[in-house]
């Protein structure tokens, strides 16, 4: 067992490295844990034609911007796992991989945190694993006796992949819009959503996106009425890919089918389509099974927080989930001020 520190952060993705540099600048002696063989997070696994929805100006951590990315209005994965790398070395933080934190027990006046290649002593607490490693796919009847190829989100890389193949996109997010995008000109593509999809305009990108989640906060601690947050805009950002293709009339939902054969889909009308891969945009589940002996996990797999810090474990603390762990707290931008509340609680804490 190594010598106890102040702080090990689990995950050394954006929410991470956000944590590390605002730990650093209180001079908390800490270690960040990472999963991954290399910089860049989940970056590092998306699909080939992934940008960001925000210029690099408003896609930074804290105390970096990130440079803009040549020829670029919004810089693309590749970028950003650069920019992550460079972020980290410039602030020299302490992470430490490939690790894979396995579980986080009490012990007395520490958290015990066992990973498969060592076990650390901690007085605190960040998990800060995101939600990626974990996908979700509905259960829909049928599903395990489907005879073609079945993905999600974290598997799809490229629409050469699928060139001349009959595809089906479930989901009227973000990433199904733009996979069904990237998809819908070298395919016999159907695309599938629960509901209408949900453009917002055309000019809101992502800084509009994480001041309108900012706003939303501040109105529920000043006790105002609840906006509604960002899903009151809709669904689906109108990146150019996006926009392009739903203008030329190639992104046109239908609604979800009601089970699955083994050839393809069928509807509750009685229509079917024979079918030859199935895409699931179905989003994903926030990835704490490593948090399951502290016996914290609420509804939906949440845990519940005050801000950043597990109400139920004071010396814990969860970051970059989503806006149950702060405003925006799952993109880059809007990571920097949960995770400069959590390091000065964790600071306010240990002393």
């Amino acid at each position: 067992m190594t010598p106890a520190v102040d702080v090990v952060v689990i995950g050394g993705g954006q929410a991470g490295l956000a944590a590390g540099y605002h730990l650093r600048r209180l001079g908390l002696d800490f270690v960040i844990l990472d999963a991954q063989a290399r910089p860049g997070g989940a970056w590092q696994h998306v699909w080939d034609s992934l940008h960001l929805f925000s210029p690099a100006a408003y896609s930074s951590l804290p105390g970096r911007l990130m440079p803009p990315q040549q020829g670029e209005t919004y810089p693309d994965a590749a970028h950003v796992v650069d920019y992550l790398t460079d972020y980290e070395k410039r602030y020299d933080l302490p992470v430490i991989r490939p690790v894979r934190v396995e579980a986080v027990h009490r012990d007395g006046e520490f958290l015990r945190v066992e990973a498969d290649a060592d076990t650390w002593r901690a007085r605190t607490v960040i998990s800060a694993t995101g939600t990626w490693w974990r996908p979700f796919v509905p259960a829909v009847p049928g599903r395990t006796e489907f005879k073609g190829d079945q993905l999600h989100t974290v598997e799809y890389r490229r629409p050469a992949d699928f060139a001349g193949r009959r595809v089906t996109v479930v989901g009227g997010g973000n990433s199904g819009a733009q996979i069904a995008a990237d998809l819908a000109y070298d395919t016999d593509l159907t695309w599938v959503t629960l509901r209408e999809p949900r453009y917002l305009a055309d000019d809101i990108d992502g800084r509009a996106l994480f001041d309108h989640a900012t706003a939303r906060r501040r109105a529920l601690d000043e006790g105002r009425t609840d906006s509604g947050g960002v899903a009151s805009l809709g669904d689906i950002v109108a990146v150019p890919p996006v926009r392009e293709a739903r203008d030329a009339g190639l992104l046109k939902a239908q609604p979800m089918f009601e089970r699955i054969t083994p050839a393809g889909v069928a509807w509750a009308d009685g229509m079917t389509s024979e079918v030859d891969a199935i895409i699931w945009c179905t989003g994903f589940r926030p990835a704490l099974s490593h948090l399951a002996p502290l016996g914290l996990r609420g509804p939906r797999g949440h845990i519940a927080t005050a801000g950043t810090q597990a109400i139920g474990e004071p010396r814990l603390h969860l970051l970059g989930y989503g806006d149950w762990t702060g405003p925006a707290s799952a993109t880059l931008i809007g990571v920097g001020r949960p995770a400069r509340e959590a390091a000065r609680a964790i600071s306010a804490l240990l002393r």
